[in-house]
């Protein structure tokens, strides 16, 4: 890949080469994102190298916050239970969330997709664990936009059994269950910060709708943590569980 002089391709550049020659310390100073615009040029550039695209990532600070996405790209997602290489996860910052497939393509249009026809294009839902990880050394000295800029740390996105009766789902009443190691660390009822998971969805099919992809059958969307961030550490096992939904699991 070329960089050609373009700040958004010298980033794109440093990250892909990043998963392949070990973790980078920071970005140029001339480089680095300033807004979600040129965060989003990172992510396209970086899939146009390491794509097909299989779905999108996304989550909200709170109820009314704009909502961020990241690719979801070939390689990352697993079923479970599944085994990832400790060698190539050195975070392993830990997320229990719910992913949601796509039946049917919702193309470019010039008007927006309302609630019904996003949530209509849906057949299925799962548990599911994002593997945060970063491309860098140490993503705590990194500043917001470079984290962003790195997929929104997404490493890995495991995924439980499907789940038809998602429609039913009431975020504020799901419990959710988080073990490392076979021991509870966290138990909580509703916890996304989001609070309508499904206004996420529909923002990213309208998002992708005006980039000109769209959305394509067989696409997961995964709509951010329901348990914070949790580093897993020298734990071996993580199993996320959802009552009356599902569990999940990830080994190293």
């Amino acid at each position: 890949m070329k960089s050609n002089g373009s700040p958004h391709l010298t980033v794109a550049k440093l990250l892909i080469d990043a998963r392949v020659s070990g973790p980078i310390s920071e970005l140029p100073d001339n480089c680095r994102p300033s807004n979600m615009s040129e965060v989003y040029a990172i992510h396209d550039a970086v899939a146009a190298e390491l794509g097909p695209v299989l779905g999108w990532k996304v989550g909200a600070k709170n109820a009314t916050a704009e909502p961020i996405c990241a690719p979801l790209l070939e390689g990352t997602i697993y079923k479970s239970p599944a085994r990832l290489d400790p060698q190539k996860f050195s975070m392993r910052g830990m997320e229990s969330e719910i992913a949601f497939q796509f039946a049917s393509d919702l193309p470019t249009r010039l008007k927006p997709y309302s609630k019904d026809e996003v949530l209509g294009a849906i057949d299925k839902a799962f548990p599911a664990i994002e593997v945060n990880e970063t491309r860098f050394v140490n993503a705590d000295e990194l500043d917001v936009m470079t984290k962003l800029a790195d997929n929104i740390l997404n490493g890995a996105l495991i995924l439980g059994q499907p789940w038809s009766e998602w429609p039913s789902l009431v975020v504020a009443d799901q419990l959710v269950e988080m073990y490392f190691d076979d021991k509870l660390l966290y138990s909580h009822k509703g916890g996304n910060n989001a609070v309508d998971i499904f206004r996420l969805i529909v923002w990213v099919a309208n998002h992708m709708r005006k980039k000109g992809s769209g959305i394509t059958a067989g696409q997961i969307i995964t709509t951010g943590s329901w348990t914070g961030l949790h580093q897993a550490g020298k734990a071996r096992k993580i199993v996320t569980n959802f009552p009356n939904i599902g569990d999940v699991t990830v080994k190293f």
